[in-house]
């Protein structure tokens, strides 16, 4: 009895040792794995445990001071965590400021003196974009260092170098201090069907570089470009195109086109007529040929010097090729039809000139596709028709005169002198 007691006690003794060493272990693995009591308590429970609502989960304020980030954003941005970047791939920005690590500036040009008295034109200050980059280039605005360009009717905003706010500036000046009164820009075109022309009046002319491959210009003074229309008129091979006053503003473009279509015949297809004969009716097709100008003057702030854009296109059908075509009939035969195929000639220029308001440029494009196809006087002997060639190879001129303002060369009617009046009542008919 008295041995079972103590065996008892032992094992109570044990247990209880066993107890407190247990609760040792747990206090010990607290310390190692968990915050300290004090910090998990003063941690934020969630809402749902009627605790107080952590900071990600509340709403943010709509006045005053913005929220600050949290501090692990950017430990997650350089992680690659989902949410990182927005649904495009773009990094976030920097604090939302623009580069500046080659001094960029911004700056905003008032372009309503220019715009405010074209109304009847659609977006005047395309034409000052179109000369800033024709003066900058496009690179500098697609590559290092950052910069853009945006423009409305009122005003333009760039942010770029203080070096390319120069370049911008000179261009917005021709514009806004420039006149405001309409230009006369007066075009002639002319051909020439043997180029040497040249050999007389070249001592009158003052040639000038050109980029576009075949093309020679020349500047003339005003009376030396009148006395050489004068001669070309002498010649038996000249024809006058087209002779015109363009009356456009500074900077903007204005264009000129002379084209007619040419028929023929492209393709053969069955008729719509089952009962027809033969089964098969010619489609016809068309081709524009002549030519479209394009000229965008700008000038100078003293109205000294010009620049001037000008783009031209000539098409022109040099022959058609007839091609025989043998077609299947219902019978087991064949029906023969003949389709054509032009054989279009194309020139292209793209140039931009500077030269002096009292200068007349003239423009040689060498011998290329006539840009007016000339018709014979009597029909029944225009050959064209029967062999489809077209004779159309001839050196095109282009004179470019600046006028002034429309103001200067407007027609005035002569005044005429008031006679005496005399009494013609006591006159007599006989």
């Amino acid at each position: 009895m008295r041995l079972r007691s103590n065996w008892y006690l032992s094992v109570r003794s044990l247990t209880f040792l066993v107890a407190c060493l247990g609760l040792s272990v747990a206090v010990d693995g607290q310390g190692i794995g968990m915050p300290p009591a004090d910090q998990a308590a003063a941690q934020p429970s969630t809402a749902g445990q009627g605790g107080e609502t952590p900071p990600s989960l509340r709403a943010v304020p709509t006045t005053g001071a913005p929220a600050a980030p949290p501090r692990n954003n950017a430990a997650t941005a350089a992680s690659g965590a989902p949410g990182a970047s927005g649904a495009s791939g773009a990094a976030p920005g920097a604090g939302g400021k623009l580069p500046q690590e080659s001094g960029q500036e911004f700056r905003q040009y008032d372009l309503r003196p220019y715009t405010g008295y074209l109304t009847k034109h659609d977006r005047p200050e395309q034409a000052i974009i179109d000369w800033v980059v024709r003066e900058t280039g496009t690179d500098v605005w697609f590559g290092e260092p950052f910069g853009f360009m945006n423009a409305n009717r009122d005003r333009m905003s760039v942010y770029h170098t203080p070096e390319m706010h120069g370049v911008v500036s000179g261009v917005v000046d021709r514009f806004i201090a420039g006149s405001t009164d309409p230009q006369v820009m007066s075009l002639r075109v002319m051909t020439v069907g043997n180029p040497n022309w040249r050999s007389r009046m070249h001592p009158m002319m003052q040639h000038v570089t050109v980029q576009t491959p075949g093309v020679q210009a020349w500047l003339l003074t005003k009376e030396n470009a009148a006395m050489v229309i004068s001669m070309l008129r002498q010649r038996t091979d000249t024809r006058e195109v087209q002779s015109v006053d363009i009356v456009t503003y500074n900077g903007q473009t204005e264009k000129l086109a002379s084209t007619r279509g040419r028929n023929f015949v492209r393709n053969i297809r069955p008729a719509g007529n089952p009962q027809a004969w033969p089964p098969y009716e010619p489609e016809m097709g068309e081709v524009q040929e002549g030519y479209r100008l394009e000229l965008s003057p700008l000038l100078s702030k003293d109205g000294l010097a010009l620049d001037c854009v000008i783009q031209a296109d000539i098409d022109q059908v040099d022959k058609l090729i007839p091609v025989q075509m043998d077609l299947p009939l219902p019978s087991g035969q064949t029906h023969r039809a003949q389709i054509e195929v032009p054989q279009v000639v194309s020139w292209r220029l793209h140039e931009r000139f500077r030269w002096p308001t009292d200068m007349v440029l003239l423009l040689s494009c060498g011998v290329v596709a006539s840009p007016d196809r000339g018709q014979s006087s009597i029909p029944l002997l225009n050959l064209e028709m029967l062999t489809g060639e077209t004779a159309g190879r001839a050196d095109a001129l282009l004179f470019v005169h600046y006028r002034g303002n429309v103001s200067n060369n407007m027609v005035r009617t002569p005044q005429v002198a008031e006679l005496p009046r005399s009494n013609t009542g006591n006159m007599r008919r006989y």
